[in-house]
């Protein structure tokens, strides 16, 4: 007998492992309906999330991708009085410090305070453009925790009905459902509130950096209006 059980016991024992042992996909369809719909909005905004940084980070990356020597060749351009091709220059750039350059290089001949109004006009508008979609992750990172904790308190109730339903006679099995629902969403919904969160951080930080560079070159323009000539 001692034999018997002591061959049985491995095979016992790798059955328990094999039921312990879950895929992710399990993992997600294991706590309920209203637990998978939860995890299903979570994956979608984390979608989203991915798309819009990469999305940003590369259009901040080609923003900020300006020559080293445009603003002397503006300078120069500028001082000899050849107008048209600092336009043309400008044009090539093709950049939001070239584009507020150019929209300077066009008001030239009015007085400064209207050539510094259209450049921070023109500012403005770059700004806007590097920051699309910025404040939907903003969204996210604050939505994403929100969702999670809507399915925490969904979990909880799920497991007080179940013990309410059943005159305190519930069995394990159906309340683990409601927690587990409660925790698992719980999780998620901060795994994507963090994500989000550090990436529209990231992105504000690049985007900074830009909008530094296009005021650094606004002030260097103005300067150029006012060396005496």
């Amino acid at each position: 007998m001692l034999i018997t059980f002591a061959q049985q016991t491995p095979d016992v024992a790798e059955e328990l492992v094999e039921e312990k042992t879950l895929s992710i996909i399990d993992l997600i369809f294991s706590g309920g309906p209203g637990g998978t719909i939860i995890i299903l909005i979570l994956a979608v905004l984390l979608f989203f999330a991915i798309y819009i940084y990469f999305e940003r980070i590369f259009a901040i990356n080609a923003a900020s991708k300006t020559d080293k020597n445009f603003m002397n060749q503006i300078k120069d351009s500028v001082t000899s009085g050849n107008i048209e091709s600092a336009k043309m220059r400008c044009a090539q750039e093709n950049s939001p410090v070239a584009r507020l350059t150019e929209k300077g290089i066009s008001r030239i001949g009015s007085p400064l305070e209207d050539i510094n109004t259209a450049i921070e006009n023109a500012g403005r508008l770059e700004v806007y453009k590097l920051e699309k979609n910025v404040s939907v992750l903003a969204t996210i990172a604050g939505a994403a925790p929100m969702i999670g904790f809507l399915g925490t308190v969904i979990g909880m109730v799920l497991a007080f009905h179940e013990l309410a339903t059943s005159s305190g006679q519930a069995q394990m099995g159906s309340l683990a459902e409601g927690i587990y629902t409660a925790m698992l969403t719980t999780v998620a919904g901060l795994i994507v509130g963090i994500i989000a969160y550090i990436a529209y951080n990231h992105v504000v930080v690049r985007t900074d950096k830009v909008v530094h560079q296009m005021e650094a070159t606004a002030v260097d323009f103005l300067d150029l209006l006012n060396e005496p000539s």
